[in-house]
């Protein structure tokens, strides 16, 4: 098992695709996936229009909720965003969750932020091209005056770019932040229980003591709060940036 650049574990490559590795990410990746398919079908089972469960009603605040999203930020033309919208937020909410119960998250490799990113990218030009057409989207970079289309450009480049730097660079550092306070109080307990005297100071100072309690404070801030943030931002601007390319 090999560690790639990105961070996440390689678990075996597929020689008959080229050597193409399967790693932690796409494991992960697929296991949040399945979770959300598995969760869609338990709550829509069995739906009815009249003594409808606890389930089908739960359901049925999700769907509401995601849709009141996407027409309070894009309008109602933009109605049919809601699935892909409400599955962004899923997938990165869950896949920052992960840390949770220790496992990796897919959104702290940057090759899942920016593929979300790319894909946001050619919707916001697929809505711009289709609003003002292509001569009209090409004449848009010149726009307000031709010395800046150069700038105009790598501003239109900067928007994949960030989006994905933005959920990867928080989630990454949350994670980052966590293990330096995990690592800071071990030594911390070794030092203050190393201070006892005798064989009780010696047993003592091996165990982390500071270590229980503490880090799930920081994990109710960087997994929990800050997971869900960063999903919640990461769809905001999804919606703020195609709604505007439709009015450009």
């Amino acid at each position: 098992m090999e560690v790639s650049i990105t961070g996440a574990r390689i678990y075996f490559e597929i020689p008959i695709l080229g050597g193409i590795p399967i790693t932690e990410t796409i494991v992960n990746s697929w296991l949040v996936m399945l979770a959300i398919i598995g969760l869609c079908l338990f709550l829509t089972h069995d739906l009815k229009v009249r003594n409808v469960s606890k389930r089908q009603v739960v359901a049925e605040m999700f769907v509401t909720t995601a849709q009141n999203f996407v027409n309070t930020n894009m309008g109602e033309k933009f109605a049919h965003y809601g699935p892909f919208v409400a599955a962004l937020f899923a997938s990165s909410l869950l896949s920052n969750l992960l840390s949770l119960i220790g496992m990796f998250p897919p959104t702290s490799d940057l090759s899942t932020t920016l593929a979300w990113a790319v894909l946001v990218f050619v919707l916001i030009t697929a809505t711009k091209i289709r609003t003002s057409g292509v001569l009209g989207y090409m004449k848009g970079f010149t726009q307000p005056i031709f010395v800046l289309t150069p700038f105009n450009i790598l501003s239109e480049l900067a928007t994949p770019i960030s989006m994905a730097f933005r959920h990867f660079g928080n989630i990454v550092s949350g994670g980052v932040i966590s293990a330096l306070v995990y690592a800071a109080l071990a030594s911390l307990s070794s030092l203050v229980l190393g201070l006892l005297p005798g064989v009780l100071g010696d047993i003592l100072s091996h165990i982390p003591i500071f270590q229980v309690g503490i880090p799930a404070v920081l994990s109710v801030y960087f997994d929990l709060f800050s997971g869900f943030m960063q999903a919640f931002i990461f769809c905001m601007l999804t919606t703020l940036y195609i709604g505007n390319a439709a009015e450009e």
